[in-house]
């Protein structure tokens, strides 16, 4: 069997062995300049001592100071019960459905209070600015806390992050509901915003550990949704929620919905991260066995905690500020996001304040743009089969733009919307016009989002989890700021102007996928960062041995790329 190259050169072979029913390999350090060229190993099990920073730790646990030994590699079996993409398909829907519905409740969340601004002006006596502050932060801490949680989770596994965060969420949901000041309000939605935001993180990690890639598109569509209905349905609901019991009835519901997914994915989603599970296998091993040699993948980093945590921490920015890639789709996605919560605010003044409408009322008006999201989740299937017959043509060696695809048909949609939306505005006219808007820029919204994570993706395999962090952290940062200066422009501008700046702007966006689809190949050719193809430099002998065996790896590098896809 071929020894596997890594980044920094050969890495050990980790052929299954059939007399440790395949629940751990033997590590055997390489011959010096074997390169690629080893391909077999002796069934008699040739090993030699090697010396791993792990040996150290396990041999002063065991009492002795022989740090050189045999290292077994603690994986996963083929057809293993315990790796997660071998749950049946029942179960795993199940999980699916159940982090679906958390990421739905978390944007849920974000805009129900958006109805009851004017409560907290009256409650509070403050301006209408400052009660659109406690909306902000929120989105703020969805981009703060995927730089804490992402790389907790690759540390202490998922189900953990999950539990802790939603309980923290859920405790400070409740000095909201029963603040006296406005000051308690910001700073409790602050550390609501944080702690909510590590399951928008983890959901894509989630998916990416339970599905195989062929399976996961409708998975994926399904996740890819729930962060766009949950902010077009929270209006809906807060708004007549508001009108019958009042502002603070808007975070009593949040409590009631956040606790019922603590419950649920506390008490009935299992780990699924398989460092973590297979973690627990080592150590069970060597307890069991006595022998300090079984050992996972993450024990074979050298690089100690602190220093692998602030890589991740620098990672983000320098991808930001350094790639083209990142810097423009992060941009893109920032006007989407900004456009998402700029509604928040332009539609209570187009039919609240210009037509006199309830906030109930003008709830309802979200009901297209969610109806769109739905239409474009429902298409999902469909683009990822398109994209499947892609990777046929092009032999598994598909480049990163043929993800742009999708995003260069669907780009039209949200300015088309946003002019439907300012010139059937004015006050004298049918509702219709404004509320139907809403419908293609919700289609558009998911095709976009859908294919700007998988070009990231593509783009910086290895560095996929930076990338996404990065312009998830940009993203948030400029969502947070619409909401504060929304009404200002359309009070400056007009409603029908401040609209067509909104929807120029999203039509210059739409020249970015056409760039990348003709340049984009030759940026990343000259990136630093950007994944250059290096893994299809094996000899092809070596690669088809390897092929098996390398499937679930490429799995979990992928589930570590989708940890920061909120």
């Amino acid at each position: 069997m071929a020894a596997p190259t890594s980044a920094t050169g050969p890495a050990p072979p980790y052929p299954y062995d059939s007399d440790d029913n395949a629940h751990y390999a033997s590590i055997i350090p390489p011959e010096p300049n074997a390169g690629s060229a080893r391909s077999s190993i002796d069934r008699s099990r040739e090993t030699r001592p090697q010396v791993l920073p792990q040996a150290e730790k396990h041999a002063k646990l065991a009492g002795t100071t022989d740090t050189r030994q045999d290292y077994k590699l603690v994986t996963f079996a083929p057809g293993d019960p315990d790796d997660p993409k071998n749950w049946s398909k029942a179960y795993k829907w199940y999980i699916t459905m159940v982090v679906a519905v958390t990421c739905f409740v978390v944007a849920f969340c974000s805009s129900v209070v958006t109805a009851g601004v004017g409560g907290v002006e009256e409650s509070f006596g403050v301006s209408h600015e400052a009660a659109l502050v406690p909306i902000s932060v929120f989105v703020v801490g969805f981009g703060v806390g995927p730089m804490i949680f992402a790389p907790l989770s690759e540390v202490f596994g998922r189900r953990i992050i999950y539990g802790s965060t939603l309980l923290l969420a859920v405790i400070f949901i409740i000095p909201c509901a029963v603040s006296k000041n406005i000051g308690t309000l910001i700073v409790c939605r602050t550390i609501d915003g944080i702690a909510f935001s590590a399951p928008m993180t983890l959901v894509g990690g989630t998916l990416a550990d339970l599905w195989r890639n062929e399976e996961r598109g409708v998975p994926m569509a399904a996740f890819s949704a729930a962060p766009f209905i949950g902010p077009a349905i929270g209006p809906l609901i807060g708004g007549f929620l508001y009108d019958a019991a009042g502002w603070r009835w808007l975070y009593w519901i949040q409590l009631i919905f956040s606790f019922v997914i603590w419950i649920l994915i506390t008490f009935t989603v299992p780990e699924t991260y398989a460092p973590t599970i297979l973690a627990a296998r080592a150590k069970r091993l060597r307890k069991e066995t006595g022998d300090n040699g079984h050992v996972t993948e993450a024990d074979l980093d050298p690089r100690p905690f602190k220093e692998r945590i602030g890589v991740f921490m620098i990672r983000p920015f320098q991808l930001l500020f350094r790639e083209l890639i990142v810097l423009l789709i992060s941009l893109y996605m920032s006007v989407l996001y900004g456009l998402l919560y700029m509604f928040f605010v332009a539609y209570p003044i187009i039919f609240e304040v210009r037509k006199g409408y309830s906030a109930g009322i003008t709830g309802l008006m979200f009901i297209p743009l969610a109806v769109g999201v739905v239409l474009s989740a429902a298409c999902s299937p469909w683009v990822n089969k398109h994209y499947l017959t892609l990777v046929t043509k092009h032999n598994g060696k598909q480049p990163a733009e043929v993800r742009l695809i999708p995003m260069m048909l669907s780009c039209w949609f949200i300015p088309i919307g946003m002019f439907i939306f300012a010139w059937s505005s004015y006050p004298h006219l049918t509702w219709v016009g404004p509320c139907l808007a809403g419908l293609p820029v919700g289609f558009g919204f998911i095709f976009l989002y859908n294919a700007a994570n998988n070009y990231l993706v593509d783009s910086y395999q290895h560095q996929a989890a930076s990338a996404l962090a990065a312009k998830t952290f940009i993203r948030s940062w400029w969502g947070a700021g619409c909401v504060l200066f929304t009404e200002q422009m359309y009070n400056r501008l007009g409603d029908q102007w401040a609209s067509t700046l909104l929807a120029f702007l999203a039509l210059a966006c739409c020249a970015i996928p056409f760039c990348f689809w003709k340049w984009g190949a030759s940026i990343r050719k000259r990136s630093k960062y950007a994944y250059g193809g290096e893994d299809d430099a094996l000899d092809s002998d070596v690669e088809k041995a390897n092929a098996r065996e390398h499937h679930d790896m490429e799995d979990l590098r992928r589930a570590r790329s989708y940890v920061s896809n909120p």
